[in-house]
């Protein structure tokens, strides 16, 4: 069910996010010589060796401090804990053995999950000796580590990905169109996939972040089989508190990189966030096929002009999904709710579709006739021959004798060229520029 999971935890300043940040290879995480600084839990996806995994930073964990953003932080460690397949602890060498180290320890002896030591801030050889103090923490061999200078991340690395189990999805067929339902809280995910069921199969609630994990439920629909997975809203990170949404939003994301089609639900009394944006360029940039499902049209005052101007305003604020189809409809009432699933029939056929190389060529190659990518510095841009080389998403490989004097804005005309000549609703479609010379590929 999508990558295997890796926390890291330990109490506060041990220079957890440097670890986070080393293993992601960029600076995501906040650092600041101040303890507390991480109020949230940060993610990431990565690999090492070839062994994909996410992975989730975590602030300090403090167990006897009752002060309620403290508390809060402590039980968003927990769940990830509690979550992970791996639990990476990490300890302070220059510290040493602290009480609060010891109370996580004896916190990480009751959890059956395997555990992995790191001791943190070894940064000169010399330092190596402060490692062994930390044997008589009963888990197993630590592992001394520079964060800072990337000292020991590899040997950390390798223990990881050889504990992870393998990553697996459900036994679903090949042809089986995964749907996931995503949005923020309370925009009716849950409704839209019990009105699509027909059935109450999750809980539905008034109050924002019922719905805690990703749900999957196979159903048929006109002799086709599709699966839908209901998420947890997804909220923007600093406005949310309460540590089960904020492990939401990563659930959310798996559930992103599981799904063939995303349903992308709006509130229609609230119109489009920012948060919307952030949520539709997730399934953007994941690759994935996309419907904007307009919810909540039953609560909204309109007339017949509504939904062309509602449509147009947002191909202007989120041109990059300007693929998307767009469909109003109410889960309450069930207005229009028969509209998504043809859409969804649709856009997973685009998603997987392939173009023989001879069409696809002699598209490309009208474009460039009569359009041609203009010379840079006196050098001439050259396209030789295009293929398509991939599906869900369609991804195309352009060769060409200078790619890196291709600007995006001739990619994107050579894209909606593409979509003109070939049904490519829904679907993002992938245009990769590979250098190749005359003798490779013939003019």
């Amino acid at each position: 069910m999508g990558k295997p999971l890796v926390a890291i935890v330990g109490r506060p300043n041990v220079g957890k996010s440097t670890l986070f940040n080393r293993i992601i290879g960029a600076r995501i995480a906040i650092v600041e010589d101040e303890p507390g600084v991480t109020r949230d839990r940060l993610y990431g996806h990565t690999e090492w060796n070839g062994v994909a995994f996410s992975l989730i930073d975590t602030g300090g964990i403090v167990l006897d401090d009752a002060e309620p953003l403290i508390a809060a932080v402590r039980m968003q460690a927990e769940l990830a804990i509690d979550e992970a397949h791996v639990i990476v602890y990490v300890v302070d060498g220059q510290d040493g053995s602290t009480r609060a180290d010891d109370a996580i320890v004896h916190m990480l002896h009751q959890v059956r999950k395997r555990v992995i030591l790191v001791v943190n801030k070894i940064d000169h050889p010399s330092h190596a000796p402060l490692v062994a103090d930390f044997y008589a923490y009963g888990l197993g061999e630590p592992y001394g580590v520079s964060s800072t200078h990337g000292l020991g991340i590899g040997d950390v690395l390798d223990v990881i990905t050889a504990l992870l189990p393998e990553q697996t999805e459900p036994p679903y067929e090949e042809d089986v169109v995964r749907i996931a339902c995503i949005g923020r809280p309370n925009v009716g995910k849950s409704s839209i996939v019990n009105a699509l069921l027909g059935t109450t199969r999750c809980i539905v609630s008034e109050t924002a972040g019922t719905t805690r994990d990703a749900i999957d439920t196979p159903f048929a629909w006109e002799g086709a089989q599709y699966v839908l997975i209901d998420t947890a809203g997804m909220r923007k990170r600093g406005k949310v508190y309460e540590a089960t949404e904020k492990y939401s939003v990563l659930r959310a994301m798996q559930a992103i990189e599981r799904c063939d089609v995303a349903l992308l639900v709006l509130d229609a009394t609230v119109g489009l966030t920012e948060q919307d944006k952030h949520i539709a360029g997730y399934a953007h940039d994941a690759g994935r096929a996309a419907i904007i499902v307009y919810n909540k049209w039953d609560a909204i005052d309109k007339d017949e002009k509504t939904v062309h101007r509602v449509t147009q305003q947002l191909r202007e604020q989120m041109a990059f999904l300007d693929y998307a189809p767009v469909t109003t409809v109410s889960a309450k009432t069930k207005q229009r709710m028969h509209t998504i699933m043809p859409i969804v029939r649709e856009v997973a056929a685009n998603h997987r579709m392939r173009i023989a190389t001879a069409v696809l060529n002699d598209v490309v190659s009208d474009a460039v006739a009569i359009n041609p990518p203009p010379p840079v510095k006196g050098r001439k841009v050259r396209v030789k021959y295009t293929t398509q080389v991939s599906i869900s998403p369609p991804t195309m490989l352009v060769f060409t004798n200078e790619p890196q004097l291709v600007h995006f804005s001739y990619v994107r005309y050579l894209e909606n060229r593409i979509r003109t000549a070939f049904p490519f609703i829904g679907t993002p479609l992938r245009i990769v520029l590979r250098k190749t010379d005359d003798e490779r590929v013939g003019g």
